[in-house]
């Protein structure tokens, strides 16, 4: 029996998928869900401290956050279900190291998540956050691949 469910979302069909899932099991079990979306720092950081210390740059990466949220919380008020949602803010950390850390701060005891489901070249290139994720997790993860996701 699940008690707290961890579904990482971003704007990918795949990650929809995944948050539908981790509703429908949340519904079973009586769980909570805890919906989270990364935000890569490092990508505003034009390789200049300055603009990570612009209070402008870090309003534009909160809104970012929040809005990636703002969807999986409609789908979550509308379940019904207890839910929490957070921004994780990455710095050039590896997600995958940034979703286990918070899954067991969190006392998660399941983790959902959608996969694009890259092979051969795609995956040598991109690599996996749910490949990372599988290798360290010490609680039971799902993947959900959705095919052609945009």
């Amino acid at each position: 029996m699940y008690r707290k469910i961890m579904v990482p979302v971003d704007e990918s069909r795949a990650s929809m998928r995944a948050l539908n899932e981790a509703i429908g099991l949340a519904k079973s079990n009586g769980a909570v869900v805890r919906a989270v979306t990364v935000v890569d720092l490092a990508q505003f950081n034009w390789g200049s401290t300055a603009y990570m210390q612009s209070e402008e740059v870090r309003q534009a990466i909160a809104a970012s956050g929040d809005k990636v949220l703002e969807r999986a919380e409609a789908r979550l008020q509308a379940s019904g279900l207890s839910y929490e949602t957070a921004v994780l803010e990455s710095a050039g950390d590896k997600i995958a190291d940034m979703l286990i850390g918070d899954a067991r701060e969190c006392g998660a005891d399941l983790l959902v998540m959608g996969t694009h489901g890259f092979s051969g070249l795609m995956h040598l290139l991109m690599g996996s956050v749910a490949e990372g994720v599988l290798r360290q997790a010490d609680i039971p993860v799902m993947l959900l691949r959705v095919a052609n996701d945009d």
